[in-house]
């Protein structure tokens, strides 16, 4: 009996750890191939109950009341956190829109990334949006880059110039770690550590001239 007692014991101090240590958080959101939506400009961060209107006006028709929750419960359930979200990881506080246009007091969004629809959002806070540009600098220098699956095997050249026919310097096998120095157009200066532990600094193309994104903030 007194064994019987301490193996109840210790499952019930089992679960409770578990469940202490182990939070149930909303499911993580990142990109994984490349991100042929090229109508976007930039990203806002929501929070987590936002009217989406059709147009930029609060008397227009309202298309969707969006929430969502600790428990991985997001309302309406059609939509959910994959089509909804560019990005979205609680842990590090960041839940991220797709943008395609904006005033100075909305923004249009991508409320569902399968169907690329649109609505309009008003703005809690100017400073939540950023271009693309701004969304590089500040994300891409913090967590360095990754390359996203299924791009295109001339995304691993490192160039010497912003330029496709330039000199190659090498070329990424198993990058380790990709430092993102500045963004100049479609090309980011980075300084890679592959594999090999032999550092390489150069140019890589980051961006197709038709808006194409292979590399994103290396947020995992």
């Amino acid at each position: 009996m007194k064994k019987i007692l301490l193996l109840i014991t210790i499952a019930i101090m089992t679960c409770i750890t578990f469940g202490i240590n182990n939070q149930i958080f909303a499911k993580d959101v990142i990109p994984n191939s490349p991100i042929t939506n090229t109508q976007t400009i930039g990203m806002y961060q929501v929070g987590d109950d936002i009217t989406i209107y059709k147009e930029p006006d609060e008397n227009s028709h309202i298309l969707y009341r969006v929430r969502w929750n600790r428990n991985n419960e997001f309302f309406p359930e059609e939509i959910g956190f994959d089509k909804f979200f560019a990005v979205f990881i609680e842990k590090k506080a960041l839940a991220l829109v797709n943008v395609v246009d904006y005033t100075d007091d909305w923004v249009q969004i991508v409320y569902n990334n399968a169907t690329e629809a649109t609505g309009w959002i008003k703005k809690d806070d100017p400073y939540k949006f950023m271009t693309w540009n701004n969304f590089y600098n500040t994300y891409g220098k913090k967590y360095g880059l990754m390359l996203l699956h299924g791009s295109p095997e001339s995304c691993k050249n490192i160039k010497s110039e912003t330029n496709d026919l330039g000199q190659n310097i090498s070329t990424m096998n198993y990058p380790q770690k990709i430092n993102l120095n500045v963004i100049r157009g479609n090309w980011a200066l980075v300084s890679v550590m592959d594999l090999d532990r032999t550092p390489k600094t150069g140019y890589i193309r980051w961006r197709s001239d038709d808006g194409i994104r292979y590399f994103f903030p290396d947020l995992r």
